[in-house]
């Protein structure tokens, strides 16, 4: 089994023992962190190849606990009506066209590509929703062969819906159980299924009934929005006299392994259901902030021991722009410069690791040994005293995508030197522009 040494660099070892070791190393062997120490002890023992750190940070690589690999088609595509007012007209006129209009080509290419941008931006795992209407069935295939060709860590699922119409939804069911046992079987440690949900107001008792069948009988939790917009909570109040969270703890949805996104909308109440039921909230602040939903009540969430991990929602690939947008948010928010900072680190650094442990057997989002070997290197030479106590701030105010120089996921180099490895991204890119023009044009 071959091991790698990288070394030379400020360790930053993240988890439990949250170590910053100067002049650091991590030994890799096979897809897992062997061993961590000084370069110089690290050098003592046997590798066959090194990779050196100097003058850059070694970290564990991002982790993204909401995405949407499949709106990337949008990016800079003209809408057919005039401009959306309101979160249902986004979907209606924008969102819920786009997936309609997708092929299996163009799920394939429009998840490579976001997939190079979380390669060259540091984030190594993904937790991703996909939408496909007319083009369900084994669209989860196509997107598990880009994450294989990229190398990409990630948990999938297909985004059941009513809106649709019942076929289509049972297509959206069958197709997340396939995959879910595909995943069950193959024990792919780079790949897992959990199965998605769309919304409570695209989606009756019925077919919630249904997924939650199937759900419970292969042991999964769900990947569902949850009250993103003021139009989710009056949909089920008005068709079933209770807010989101409570309809869909009552029907079966909540629970240790569900990721519920946004909470938005939710009030006191619905905040102890997700406690009491263990739920994990994921927070989207660009993707909110870029819709007007609103603001999601984190620091309350947190305050009740909620885990709530952070995600992007499509909006970007970058975590370490999502993470600068959270903390600011929450300090406008609540017009006090004194929050948000501790509660954005542990959405990031401490629950999305735990988050991403319901879909992978191994530690994520720390350098220890036993954990995946998925580490980024980062050119940052720190202007002030960098210990372990502060290197959140450095992270924050001195890091970005742009500095990512290698991005290393269950052992395999995928960027060095800002270098690609083993993808064409200008090919790449040229089959996803004409697969974008034909896709605007159904669109």
């Amino acid at each position: 089994m071959e091991k790698t040494l990288v070394g030379n660099g400020t360790l930053i070892t993240l988890g439990k023992e949250n170590k910053v070791i100067k002049d650091g190393a991590v030994l890799i062997e096979g897809n897992l962190i062997k061993d961590l120490g000084t370069t110089s002890e690290l050098k003592k023992k046997k590798f066959d190849r090194f990779i050196d750190a100097s003058g850059k940070v070694i970290m564990p690589g991002m982790i993204n606990t909401h995405m949407h690999l499949y709106s990337t088609f949008a990016r800079g595509m003209a809408l057919k009506d005039e401009s959306p007012s309101n979160f249902v007209e986004i979907l209606e006129r924008l969102w819920w066209r786009l997936d309609k209009a997708l092929t299996q080509d163009s799920v394939y290419y429009s998840a490579l590509v976001p997939l190079i941008d979380c390669i060259k931006s540091g984030t190594t795992t993904i937790v991703d929703h996909h939408a496909s209407p007319f083009a369900c069935s084994g669209s989860l295939d196509w997107i598990a062969k880009a994450m294989r060709g990229t190398g990409i860590r990630g948990c999938l699922c297909y985004e059941t819906s009513d809106r649709d119409g019942p076929e289509i939804a049972k297509t959206g069911i069958d197709e997340n159980e396939r995959f879910i046992k595909l995943c069950q079987k193959e024990q792919d440690e780079l790949l897992s299924g959990t199965f998605g949900l769309h919304a409570s107001f695209t989606l009756s008792d019925e077919t919630l009934a249904k997924c939650v069948k199937v759900a419970k009988k292969l042991g999964v939790g769900f990947h569902v929005h949850v009250a993103e917009d003021k139009a989710d909570v009056d949909d089920s109040l008005k068709k079933y006299k209770k807010r989101v969270v409570e309809r869909l703890n009552n029907l079966g949805v909540l629970g240790p392994k569900t990721i519920a996104a946004h909470c938005v909308h939710i009030d006191a109440r619905e905040i102890d259901i997700l406690r009491k039921t263990k739920t994990n909230v994921v927070h989207n602040p660009e993707s909110n902030m870029g819709n007007a939903v609103g603001c999601a009540p984190v620091l309350e969430m947190i305050g009740k021991d909620i885990t709530v991990g952070l995600g992007t929602d499509g909006f970007t690939s970058s975590m370490f722009a999502e993470l600068r947008v959270a903390n600011i948010l929450h300090k406008f928010v609540k017009r006090d410069p004194r929050v948000g900072y501790g509660e954005v680190m542990k959405m990031c650094f401490t629950n999305n690791p735990k988050i991403v442990r319901n879909f992978f057997p191994k530690p994520l989002g720390e350098i220890s040994p036993g954990a995946y070997a998925d580490l980024i290197l980062v050119d940052y030479l720190p202007p002030t005293p960098l210990s372990a106590d502060n290197f959140l701030g450095h992270l924050l105010f001195g890091i970005s995508s742009a500095v990512v120089d290698t991005t290393i996921v269950n052992g395999k180099v995928l960027m060095q030197g800002r270098k690609l490895v083993g993808l064409d991204e200008a090919a790449i890119a040229r089959k996803a522009s004409e697969l974008a023009s034909e896709l605007w044009e159904r669109f």
